[in-house]
């Protein structure tokens, strides 16, 4: 089943996409050094370790927010717009192929559950970052589903407030969220990992007038 529950915004939905964009200027900077960074999803340019310099900021505030025995573990960041339609139209088509009654339309609304249309994806503007808890040993606490299982992978588990998942899981998601929250960021529901700061659908969820990140290209 690729439907989502009706309470989920989601980011391909107009009241997200209308929103506009007002470029700050900020500079991406290199989360390595600052915060603990899994390297899963390590490109050779590093352009997952880099993220917007105030969400940064923020991530480091929430990070001291965590009790004792608890660390942000950021996986990915800042994602070029090549790689962004690639995953995108990658996973479109693979809903397709599993359902063949689904239409292009469709099939665009569904994949957003999962991964940013490009024209509006945070993580090219390095406003949004996917980011799980580890240990101080850099065990990864039990979250309910692995950074990145789709729904159909999930059964649906990747959804933040998804039923079913272990009392553990629950708590850790509750967890990240009393950290990240209060520094800022909004969750997008369907990933209970991906975690916003300055895009168009962390100003729908604030009532902002406008974002204040766009996408942003990686030099130097």
């Amino acid at each position: 089943m690729w439907s989502s529950p009706n309470d989920v915004v989601l980011i391909s939905d107009p009241r997200v996409t209308s929103i506009p964009v007002q470029e700050c200027g900020e500079p991406l900077e290199d989360v390595r050094g600052r915060l603990r960074v899994d390297t899963r999803l390590a490109d050779d340019a590093g352009a997952y370790a880099h993220l917007r310099a105030g969400l940064l900021s923020r991530l480091e505030h929430a990070e001291s927010l965590l009790p004792d025995g608890y660390h942000l573990l950021v996986v990915e960041g800042y994602r070029p717009i090549a790689t962004q339609r690639d995953i995108f139209e990658g996973y479109r088509a693979e809903l397709l192929a599993t359902y063949p009654e689904m239409t292009e339309a469709d099939s665009h609304v569904a994949a957003s559950r999962y991964v940013s249309p490009v024209e509006v994806a945070p993580h090219t503007a390095g406003a949004a970052v996917d980011l799980t808890l580890c240990s101080p040993d850099g065990v990864e606490y039990d979250m309910g589903t692995q950074v990145n299982d789709n729904p159909e992978q999930s059964d649906g588990a990747c959804y933040t407030g998804a039923p079913g998942i272990s009392d553990d899981a629950r708590a850790h998601r509750k967890l990240l969220a009393a950290a990240l929250e209060p520094a800022g960021l909004v969750n997008y529901p369907t990933e209970w990992w991906h975690w916003s700061y300055g895009d168009r659908y962390w100003a729908m969820v604030t009532g902002a007038r406008h974002a204040v990140y766009g996408p942003v290209e990686l030099t130097g």
